[in-house]
C-alpha cells in the first residue's frame, strides 16, 4: 500500500545524515533538534504553536485533557474513523456521541453534527478523513452557536488546504481551537516509528498542553497538574525535519497518482471515485473507491491473487464496535457509515507510483468488475 523504502532512498544521505547527528549529539529526549522542527512545522502551517508528543493518539487526549472536560461531558465524533478519537473520550471519562457522515467525502456530515448536540456537548472532533477537509465552514458555524470547542484530527490530511467563502485559505489544524496530527510511517509526513503533535494558535492552550504532556510539570520535579509522559525523540524529529522539506512535493505526487486512477475509473460501471469538493484539496492520504453491485471481498482477492494489495478502511464502522456496544447503538442507527463499511476499498497510494503500476493496478480493476 505504500513505498516507505523507495521513498527513503531518494533522500537517504538527507535521513542518514540527520540521524547520525542525533547520535552524535547524545541529545536524544527533549533535544533542541524537536525544538527546531516544532518551529519548521509551525511556520508551514502558519500557526502559533506546535507541540510534538509521543502520537497521535497521545495528541487528542491531551488534546481533551488541556480542555478541563468533566466527566459525562459529551464530545462528538465521525462514526466513520480510526477508533482513536473514540477511544480517547472514552479513557477519560467522557462520552463519545458518533455522528454519521456524507457519503461522498466521507467526512462528518455538518447536519448529523448539529442533530446530536445536546446541553452536555462540550466538543467535537472533526477527522478530516483520506486527506480531505470536513466542511469546516460550517461546522465553525455550528460549534459558534453553542459554544463548542473543535478538535481537528488531521492524521491524515497533513499539508491539505481549507478555502473559505471569504477565500481565505488556512491549513488543516489551524481551523480550530486545536489540531492533532500522527506522524505513523504511512502518514504524509512520516517519521519511521511513532510520533504526533498537537496544533495551536491559543498561547494558555500551548503551554498547558506541554505541561500536561511533561506529567504535568513545568519546573523539574514540581507537578502543577496531573499529566502524561508524551514526547517525540530526536531522531524521529530529525527524520521529520527532513521530510517536512518534502511534504507538498510527497503531497503533489499523491494528487497526481490520484489523477491517474480517476481518469481510469472514469465511466466505469460498479466503480464511484472519490469526491474532491470545492472548499477543499485533496491529499489523498488514502484513494478509496466505493464498489457497487460486485462482491468487494472478491475484488479484493482477485487483486490479491495478482499481487496488488488493498484495504478497508473501515470494516465495521464505530457504534457496531464491541467495545462500544455500551453507548446502546444497533444496526441501522447510522445507515451512511454502515454502507460505506460495506463498500469502501482502498487502492495502493503513496509517493513512489509509477505508471507501469499505476497501469496494472487500474487494468486488473476493470478486468474484474467487466467480467
Amino acid at each position: 500500500m505504500v513505498d516507505l523504502n523507495a521513498q527513503y532512498l531518494k533522500i537517504k544521505t538527507e535521513i542518514n545524515n540527520a540521524i547520525q547527528n542525533v547520535i552524535d549529539s547524545a541529545s536524544f529526549v527533549k533535544s533542541p533538534v524537536i525544538t527546531e522542527f516544532e518551529n519548521e512545522l509551525a511556520g508551514y502551517l502558519k500557526a502559533d504553536h506546535v507541540i510534538a508528543c509521543g502520537n497521535g493518539t497521545d495528541a487528542l487526549q491531551v488534546s481533551l485533557m488541556a480542555l478541563d472536560l468533566k466527566p459525562g461531558d459529551e464530545v462528538i465524533t465521525p462514526v466513520f474513523t480510526f477508533i482513536s478519537t473514540a477511544e480517547v473520550i472514552s479513557l477519560l471519562g467522557l462520552k463519545p456521541v458518533p455522528a454519521d457522515v456524507d457519503q461522498n467525502t466521507f467526512n462528518i456530515d455538518p447536519a448529523a453534527l448539529e442533530s446530536t448536540i445536546t446541553d452536555k456537548t462540550k466538543a467535537v472532533i472533526p477527522v478530516h478523513l483520506f486527506g480531505q477537509c470536513a466542511d469546516m465552514q460550517k461546522i465553525i458555524d455550528i460549534t459558534s452557536k453553542y459554544n463548542i470547542y473543535i478538535i481537528e484530527d488531521a492524521a491524515q490530511a497533513m499539508g491539505c488546504d481549507f478555502y473559505f467563502k471569504n477565500n481565505e485559505k488556512l491549513k488543516a489544524s489551524t481551523i480550530g481551537n486545536l489540531g492533532c496530527t500522527s506522524f505513523f510511517p504511512s502518514k504524509n509526513l512520516a517519521c519511521f516509528g511513532d510520533g504526533g503533535a498537537i496544533i495551536t494558535n491559543n498561547d494558555a492552550l500551548a503551554e498547558k498542553i506541554r505541561t500536561i504532556a511533561n506529567h504535568g510539570m513545568k519546573v523539574k520535579y514540581y507537578y502543577d497538574m496531573v499529566g502524561v509522559n508524551s514526547r517525540l525523540d530526536a531522531i524521529q524529529a530529525a527524520i521529520l525535519s527532513v521530510k517536512l522539506k518534502y511534504l507538498d512535493k510527497y503531497n503533489l505526487a499523491r494528487q497526481k497518482a490520484a489523477d491517474f486512477y480517476d481518469n481510469a475509473f472514469k465511466g466505469v460501471p460498479n466503480i464511484i471515485i472519490p469526491l474532491r469538493a470545492v472548499y477543499s484539496n485533496h491529499i489523498f492520504h488514502q484513494y478509496t473507491l466505493r464498489i457497487k453491485d460486485i462482491n468487494r471481498g472478491e475484488l479484493k482477492e482477485y487483486l490479491h491473487s495478482k499481487g496488488i494489495p488493498s484495504m478497508i478502511y473501515y470494516p465495521v464502522p464505530i457504534h457496531l464496535q464491541k467495545a462500544f456496544a455500551f453507548l446502546g447503538y444497533k444496526k441501522g442507527d447510522f445507515p451512511v457509515a454502515e454502507e460505506l463499511s460495506r463498500t469502501v476499498l482502498s487502492l495502493p497510494m503513496h509517493t513512489e507510483l509509477d505508471e507501469e503500476q499505476m497501469n496494472y493496478i487500474t487494468q486488473s480493476v476493470i478486468d474484474f468488475v467487466s467480467k
